[in-house]
């Protein structure tokens, strides 16, 4: 029996012990190992040992005890569940015995889940499916999960955009209140009726776009001037049919965008209005907002005006056939001569303006996928921008200046388009890039247009011995929507934003909305800081479902290329290198993968002011030719296709591999 002295002593360990506990909110932060983290409201993050975290899932919040342990390390032990966030989510049926679990497809999260025989709804091993957690494992570490539903398996033609649309939660159905609203619409709404409309019907306004395109989003009219050319371009107008507090307008907000995947379309609008009653076709009265705008001898652009309008395009005209006529090699289109040669004429002068005084992007290879009866590519054919898509290009990127031009002016609230440039926090490391590869260019200011032009002008030189171009890259920010007007730095343009097409893009259908509002003369103000935040999460998800889609297919393609011929090697360039390996694109279908080097028997060194990866023996380097083989997909990166190099490939000369070793 303990004596009083013992019993205090054991009092005073376990009031020490309790004292240098702490108990505090966290949320979990999970790994693909099988520990994770607590992550305080302070910032810090605890170490959940692998135990524990059999008790929560990944974001849940949950209350701690921070301890120490006998080795002097800090753990936390999850005491308590306060939130757990976690919805449906979707996955693949496993089997292990008799039991079926599900494989999650959540990064944070590498378990299975049990799925109990009542909640299995029928599915199989091998399923891809929607699920939902059924019993949460805060009590014993053993979490259960319910079929909500499957989306196909391996064999269900175009599983690949059918579960990234699961995954992404991408809205595939219209709502009920929706196609009422929308039946109401068509019945009730007479757009063209209204006297503020202008009736340019006269205009001989043709649509050129790809043969199949139905939803029509533009048409266009030139006409020679006194000093230059007046182009005409007619946009659809769906917010005519759209209430703006309505729930047909919600959910279109909801999907932010047309989301294309190889065999499949999601529409942002519904197909009644996007393809028939909104949409520009030949022959028939719509509205339009009108963009006119006149340009300059030198293609300057000058004087526009935005008006509503009714139009009638005279014939939808392909890109293919266009461009036929405007190379001399089809005279098919004579009936069309004048507008096409006065649109030929305006895209010249439109295009070599740009290049002489802003950033035209240069063209690269590209690819078409050519999909068979199972939604799977059959083949892929190169091909390269037409001259006709060309001219419509530039004809949208004079218009969407136009509206740029015109918010601002009106002091709408956006949306712009805004590109920032090089990163703000990389400034000091952008003047040593230049110091070190471009030194003529080293004393322009990074954070101006004209400094940035002239900057990006001097690394695309075709002389560099290095592609600066694409090295510069990494130091860059990508394009921004915001509300107020800022430059657009890729385009080397002050202000930009889009509003060509409001049947496919709802950053567009906003544009519209804004234009509309001060040509009435009310303030445009509807667009806020939170709408462009939700509004491009939205268009993220809907790209990250759309690239996840294409590495799948993509990925199987090449595991029927390289089973069809044992040893198939691909020739390649390199399009990105960081320490871990590099990202290549394969010459001859455009088909894109990793190489990762973290497991090759040589040790690399990563230099990024040469964008290269050396080892003793070899040395691969951005834009540089590669020979590899293809060895699978990671599953965990969006299906990315894995390579392997082929060997010999990226041998340093015999001169430079003495010289290292030297070294």
């Amino acid at each position: 029996m303990l004596n009083q002295d013992s019993l205090s002593q054991l009092k005073g360990l376990k009031t020490k012990m309790e004292a240098e506990k702490e108990h505090a909110e966290a949320v979990i932060k999970g790994t693909q190992a099988r520990y994770g983290f607590a992550v305080l409201d302070d910032g810090r993050e605890i170490f959940i040992p692998p135990d524990e975290m059999l008790k929560a899932f990944p974001d849940d919040r949950v209350r701690v005890c921070i301890r120490p342990t006998k080795d002097n390390k800090t753990i936390a032990d999850i005491e308590r569940l306060i939130d757990s966030p976690l919805g449906d989510f979707t996955g693949r049926c496993v089997r292990k015995g008799k039991a079926i679990f599900v494989e999650p497809d959540l990064s944070q999260l590498s378990r299975w889940l049990f799925i109990p025989p009542h909640a299995r709804n029928g599915v199989k091993e091998g399923d891809y499916v929607r699920c939902a957690i059924l019993r949460h494992p805060i009590r014993d570490g053993k979490p259960q999960a319910k079929i909500l539903g499957v989306v196909g398996d391996e064999s269900t033609p175009g599983i690949e955009n059918l579960y990234s649309m699961a995954k992404h939660r991408l809205s595939v159905e219209w709502g009920a209140a929706s196609r009422k609203e929308l039946e109401k619409q068509l019945a009730e709404c007479k757009p063209l009726e209204t006297e503020r409309r202008r009736d340019l019907k006269d205009l001989e306004f043709i649509s050129i776009d790809a043969a199949k395109t139905q939803d029509i989003d533009d048409a266009l009219y030139a006409q020679i001037a006194d000093d230059g050319w007046t182009l005409f371009v007619a946009i659809a107008d769906p917010t005519s049919y759209i209430p703006g507090d309505s729930e047909l307008h919600r959910d279109v907000a909801a999907r932010g965008t047309s989301v294309y995947f190889h065999g499949d379309v999601l529409p942002m609008l519904p197909e009644e209005l996007s393809q028939e009653t909104c949409a520009l076709s030949e022959g028939a009265d719509r509205p339009a907002l009108v963009c006119k705008i006149s340009i300059k001898d030198n293609g300057e652009v000058a004087d526009y005006e935005f008006m509503e309008a009714t139009v009638r395009s005279r014939a939808k005209l392909s890109y293919y056939a266009v461009d036929k006529y405007l190379t001399g090699q089809n005279e098919e289109l004579m009936m069309h001569a004048s507008p096409l040669e006065a649109l030929y004429q305006v895209y010249r002068a439109l295009r070599a303006h740009r290049q002489e005084h802003h950033l035209v992007m240069e063209d690269r290879q590209e690819y078409r996928w050519i999909m068979g009866d199972d939604k799977q590519i059959d083949h892929i054919e190169p091909f390269e921008k037409m001259l006709s898509q060309r001219l419509v290009e530039e004809c949208m990127i004079a218009t969407n200046r136009c509206a740029a031009r015109f918010l601002n002016e009106r002091n709408a609230s956006g949306p712009y388009v805004t590109h920032p440039g090089f990163r703000s926090d990389r400034l000091d490391e952008t003047r040593k890039f230049l110091d070190m590869h471009a030194p003529q260019a080293a004393q322009q200011d990074p954070k101006t247009v004209e400094g940035y032009r002239s900057i990006i002008r001097a690394l695309s030189q075709p002389e560099q011995e290095l592609p600066l171009r694409t090295m510069v890259n990494r130091l860059l920010t990508r394009a921004e929507l915001t509300v107020k007007p800022a430059p657009h730095m890729g385009m080397a343009l002050e202000h930009y934003t889009n509003c060509t097409s409001p049947l496919r893009k709802y950053v567009d259908f906003l544009v519209h909305l804004q234009i509309k509002a001060a040509l009435h003369d009310d303030e445009a103000k509807i667009v806020d800081d939170q709408l462009l935040k939700d509004l491009s999460s939205r268009i993220a998800s809907a790209r990250a479902a759309t690239l996840e889609a294409e590495r799948w297919l993509a990925s199987k393609h090449l595991a029927r290329m390289s089973a069809q011929r044992e040893g198939m090697s691909f020739k390649a360039r390199v399009t990105h290198v960081n320490s871990s390996g590099f990202t290549v694109r394969l010459d001859d279908n455009g088909l894109s993968g990793f190489v990762d080097l973290r497991k090759d028997p040589e040790k690399f060194s990563y230099d990024k002011w040469t964008a290269s990866l050396t080892s003793t023996t070899r040395r691969f380097q951005l834009d540089r030719p590669v020979e590899l083989r293809f060895i699978g997909v990671d599953r965990d990166n969006q299906y990315q296709a894995s390579f392997e190099l082929v060997e010999g490939c990226g041998l340093k000369p015999p001169k430079e591999e003495k010289k290292t070793a030297a070294e």
